[in-house]
């Protein structure tokens, strides 16, 4: 849960490295809350549970591609390439690929990695 916090606390930080760990946990705790508020809403046909995903969506969007782009850079790829998700079916799949891959060894130009880092000094 502490990643998932230290990813919404740098809601809007679109540079610097983030570890696969703080990426996957950050998702995981994500789609939980999404599959939680829209199980609820569609098995009590509660229209209120239903806005408040489309809110909680909204409220994560940024967050989701801040970890994303700093993903991104801790593979040593650009953020630009969050924009292959745009590709029907085959882009989120090459950005699951992207994302799946281990941390450049070492400092590169969008920072230190982070596994070498404390995470939470």
């Amino acid at each position: 849960m502490s990643w998932f916090i230290a990813a919404l606390k740098k809601y809007a930080v679109f540079r610097g490295r983030a570890r696969r760990k703080e990426f996957w946990l950050f998702m995981l705790f994500a789609y939980i809350i999404y599959g939680v508020l829209g199980g609820i809403g569609v098995a009590t046909h509660s229209s209120a549970l239903l806005a408040g995903l489309g809110i909680a969506v909204i409220a994560f969007l940024l967050p989701t591609w801040g970890v994303t782009v700093r993903r991104l850079h801790d593979t040593g790829r650009s953020g630009w390439w969050i924009f292959i998700h745009l590709l029907p079916t085959i882009g989120a799949i090459v950005l699951l690929v992207l994302c799946s891959e281990d941390s450049k060894a070492g400092a590169n130009k969008y920072g230190p990695n982070p596994k070498e880092v404390p995470a939470f000094a």
